[in-house]
């Protein structure tokens, strides 16, 4: 996959095709998420990750690698993600960018590619739910994403429900 706006140094494929980026992109949930994904929490970061090394069916990731090799970011194309919001889908979710190359356009780009890959399976509509300190609403907006929901409950606290419709022109 290439996007326009990714730095030239970085290529966007599916974690299917690199799984082993595996341990990177653990280190990096864990790094993020470290009250679900640590030693303390309930998570298992690698098998997450594992269970969307897939291409034709979800869940699947996207992977944002450097010319070096390093993780740069991932995002997550999955059937459900914010527990009181079962009923919409699919998500948007595990979207990520390694603090070193932040600012530098990949979560976009990571967004973007997630979306591409819901239409690419056919889905009508793509769901996200967005915390306030996350930042993300902005992105989102301008990439035509509109707000579906006030306010949700999650693990990670209220947030915000958003919907792309992905067979409008």
């Amino acid at each position: 996959m290439r996007y326009n706006a990714v730095p030239a140094d970085v290529r966007i494929t599916l974690l299917a095709d690199l799984p082993e980026a595996l341990p990177m992109l653990a280190g990096l949930f864990v790094a993020e998420w470290e009250p679900y994904y640590g030693p303390e929490g309930l998570g298992d970061a690698e098998a997450d990750l594992r269970a969307c090394c897939n291409r034709d069916r979800i869940p699947l990731a996207v992977v944002a690698i450097d010319a070096a090799g390093t993780v740069a970011g991932t995002a997550a194309l999955k059937p459900e993600s914010v527990a009181s919001h079962r009923h919409l889908g699919p998500w948007l979710a595990a979207l990520v960018v390694a603090p070193a190359h932040r600012g530098r356009n990949i979560g976009a780009t990571l967004v973007a590619a997630v979306e591409d890959e819901a239409r690419r399976l056919g889905f009508p509509a793509l769901y996200t739910g967005e915390s306030p300190a996350s930042g993300l609403a902005r992105l989102l907006v301008r990439r035509g994403w509109h707000e579906v929901e006030g306010e949700a409950s999650s693990l990670r606290g209220p947030m915000t429900i958003y919907r792309l419709s992905l067979t409008e022109t």
